[in-house]
């Protein structure tokens, strides 16, 4: 598999052929496709799932447990997957869902159906932009997962065929309601850190063991990956092989992008990216299985750290990491940082001017994230119990089927679907040209000076 068939067009041949994307769709597309949207006939959201391996049904148990919902269709390629979504359907007492599987376009089929009115997909990096496209030309809201897109020309293809269908795509990007960002969201709104100046984010997260057979011990020392390979294996590693840039970065943006309201009177402006030498993968595979193993000779193109820095119209600077095949605890790397103070999750601590009560020394930020705690959480934290992720999964499965229910656009969407995810080709182009800057399309096409905050305002969703 070479990388020109990996990437399908390419990440850089992707920025060179759309960065001056047409502007054939009309101006009056955007009110036009406003006024496409209408609340649900029906009382009940009716969901359809492409993808319900395990990261599907951690939705489809959320999607279950409301009373509002109906499961009507899945689909799948793995026999095992179907099996597990349709025990967990009769598990809680409902119809099985129709199944469509067999082979990798089974859910062109299902978007047919005409007793859909919302897709969650989970399937893997690849097959995101096509299926959230073919959704949104069936009629259907397209929930997708992260990242969104892999070159700028599936970036445009979320946003036009957004603007042209008037459905939603949104991107469920579950960090961005997770409870102690959501505060300092609260705080920052409040102006408690002052005009925003800095702020840092990332995925470091060591997945070594899961980008060879979960760390299971099957094929000679659980070093396997591709076709021998299980789960996420099967595909995730080899964009670690064919590409060299922030293979993930929405964790970590859709947050600060929300603090630093992009597409909002805000928008990204430009980025470069450095990455590091590759050592983590290759030194996992000798460790685990000797140098004679034949994966000990594969080339991991993509870099142990890639840092990534973007500008922003309103000149805000932020620090963008990945770290995914290194030994280290978890983190997303928050840091927010403004005119009076700082908050930092690393060490779980802030700083506020003339609020801390010592001068130039950290204080712990767990009661301001108490007494700052957004609306949203102090709703519904029953509710989001046991949905996955601390509870955040909860809130963005609630907010795409009351997007659903009542006809509005998603709080998360298609622009800031293309604007996060583009941080992926962009950081690869800027890599390959020896960290190079790279400008981001203006996927709002000028939108962003008029469009409003709309993300989490309240405390409905």
């Amino acid at each position: 598999m070479d990388r020109r068939k990996f990437l399908m067009a390419g990440a850089i041949a992707g920025v060179g052929a759309t960065v001056g994307a047409s502007e054939s769709i009309a101006k009056d597309v955007r009110s036009k496709a406003a006024s496409i949207l209408s609340p649900t006939k029906n009382a009940t959201v009716r969901m359809a799932f492409i993808g319900v391996g395990e990261r599907g049904r951690n939705h489809l148990n959320i999607i279950l447990r409301r009373s509002d919902t109906e499961v009507t269709a899945i689909c799948d390629i793995s026999p095992e997957a179907i099996s597990n979504a349709q025990k967990m359907i009769r598990d809680f007492g409902k119809k099985e869902a129709a199944v469509y599987t067999g082979d990798d376009h089974a859910f062109e089929k299902m978007l047919e159906r005409d007793d859909i009115d919302g897709v969650i997909i989970a399937t893997p990096w690849l097959w995101h932009t096509p299926m959230a496209v073919a959704s949104m030309k069936a009629g259907k809201y397209a929930g997708v997962e992260v990242s969104a897109a892999n070159t700028i020309e599936e970036c445009w293809d979320l946003v036009n065929t957004s603007e042209a269908t008037g459905k939603p795509c949104m991107i469920l990007e579950n960090v961005c309601y997770r409870r102690d960002v959501m505060a300092i969201l609260n705080m920052v709104r409040q102006n408690m850190f002052g005009e925003m100046l800095h702020l840092e984010c990332g995925y470091q997260h060591d997945l070594r063991e899961v980008k060879f057979n979960n760390g299971k011990q099957v094929y000679g020392g659980g070093v396997e990956f591709g076709d021998k390979a299980i789960s996420e294996a099967k595909w995730r590693t080899l964009h670690s092989v064919h590409r060299n840039g922030d293979l993930y970065p929405t964790h970590g943006i859709g947050p600060v992008a929300m603090y630093t309201n992009i597409n909002r009177g805000n928008r990204f402006v430009s980025l470069t990216s450095t990455a590091s030498k590759a050592r983590g993968l290759h030194n996992y595979v000798v460790k685990q299985a000797g140098r004679d193993h034949p994966n000990a000779n594969v080339e991991f193109k993509l870099g142990d750290i890639v840092t990534t820095v973007i500008r922003t119209q309103n000149g805000e600077s932020i620090i963008v990491s990945h770290d995914t095949n290194s030994p280290r605890p978890y983190s997303l790397g928050f840091r927010v940082q403004g005119t009076e103070g700082i908050w930092m999750d690393v060490n779980q601590s802030l700083y506020i001017q003339g609020v801390s009560p010592k001068a130039h020394q950290w204080e712990k930020a767990a009661p301001y994230l108490e007494q700052y705690d957004h609306p949203l959480w102090k709703k519904y934290a029953d509710q989001a119990t046991g949905s996955g992720h601390g509870g955040m999964d909860f809130f963005v499965d609630h907010a795409f089927v009351e997007s659903i229910k009542r006809g509005v656009n998603t709080p998360l969407d298609a622009y800031d679907a293309a604007a996060w995810s583009a941080i992926s080709p962009l950081s690869e182009a800027s890599v390959a040209a020896g960290s190079a800057p790279q400008a981001f399309p203006d996927f709002t096409r000028g939108q962003w000076m008029k469009r409003k905050q709309d993300f989490a305002l309240g405390d409905d969703y």
